[in-house]
């Protein structure tokens, strides 16, 4: 494996640092939706791709992660917004994943699917919900939970449903809930 990240260049322009049809897969996780022309990316990144070679892309999930708000409440640097097999959305900056993998030369989807272990739907804000952006102590009593040892888990979902109810939305993916989809693609051999 070769890893490439800010400190090997800029991923927006692959193709500047790296040949055409020269590796059997590509794998992003969590990159896409920082590239500023996400579909343009995507095709750059394709085109890496030696034909019979794989894809593996891993994005947010919209719904799952920003929940409804936009800009993103949880990473400001988010261009984009993603979802899976559904035909509108709340978000002015959303991508259909499938139709826009599905569209790459010679691709073929092996699956595509939406990641959700662990994350808890109730503490899930939705577009239109009232929101706060913090509730005073919130940062410090979330962190005391992290550091007790047997209870900590519980007094952190404890915190996390108090601070839900008076309208703070909760990003659960720093507790290890999962609020991705994961496309797996296949070039078609020549």
């Amino acid at each position: 494996a070769e890893p490439f990240d800010v400190a090997e260049g800029d991923a927006n322009h692959i193709a500047r640092y790296r040949a055409p049809e020269t590796y059997d897969c590509v794998h992003s996780s969590h990159c896409l939706e920082h590239m500023r022309d996400p579909p343009a990316a995507l095709a750059a990144w394709w085109a890496l791709i030696k034909p019979g070679g794989y894809l593996v892309l891993v994005v947010p999930d919209e719904d799952l992660y920003e929940q409804g708000f936009w800009p993103s409440r949880f990473n400001p640097d988010h261009k984009a917004t993603f979802r899976l097999d559904t035909p509108t959305s709340w978000s002015p900056v959303s991508i259909e994943l499938r139709a826009l993998v599905g569209a790459l030369p010679g691709c073929r989807i092996l699956e595509a699917t939406v990641h959700d272990h662990f994350y808890d739907c109730a503490l899930q804000r939705r577009p239109g919900d009232a929101w706060r952006r913090t509730v005073p102590g919130l940062r410090q009593l979330r962190s005391l939970a992290k550091r007790l040892p047997w209870f900590g888990h519980q007094l952190r979902r404890a915190v996390d449903g108090w601070a839900f109810r008076r309208g703070v939305a909760i990003d659960q993916t720093g507790q290890g809930a999962l609020a991705q989809i994961e496309i797996i693609a296949q070039k078609s051999a020549a």
